[in-house]
């Protein structure tokens, strides 16, 4: 089984996010956290196997979390991948400088989420 967190401040989001990923038929337990700072409350209390990011959220933003986990030894290992709303080629820059494996903008197909988190589940 698969553990994935999904860090998004919409509720909307966070739910159609678990529904596409449970749609996928692969064995997946999803967490989640409304904002960054939820998201570092939970990283020491399961081993993740992928968190998906926003990056426009309160507190912690979700390039604030990318740092973190990826300058972190116990869960550098872990892969990220951003969805949000921001198209600009710098946010995408930054996002994979950090050490994102992936990055897709809201709003997305089924299909094409489902197969980015596939490659970055399976690689």
């Amino acid at each position: 089984m698969k553990s994935i967190l999904i860090v998004e401040d919409s509720a909307t989001t966070r739910a159609m996010i678990k529904t596409v990923l449970e749609d996928m038929g692969e064995d997946v337990a999803t967490f989640e956290a409304n904002t960054g700072f939820e998201a570092l409350k939970l990283l020491p209390l399961e081993r993740f196997d992928l968190i998906i990011t926003d990056i426009n959220m309160p507190d912690v933003n979700g390039l604030e979390l990318i740092n973190f986990v990826k300058s972190n030894p116990h869960y550098r290992h872990i892969p990220i991948v951003i969805v949000t709303t921001e198209r600009s080629n710098e946010d995408r820059e930054r996002g994979m400088a950090l050490g994102a494996s992936a990055y897709v903008t809201k709003p997305f197909g089924t299909e094409e989420f489902q197969d980015v988190i596939s490659k970055t589940l399976n690689p």
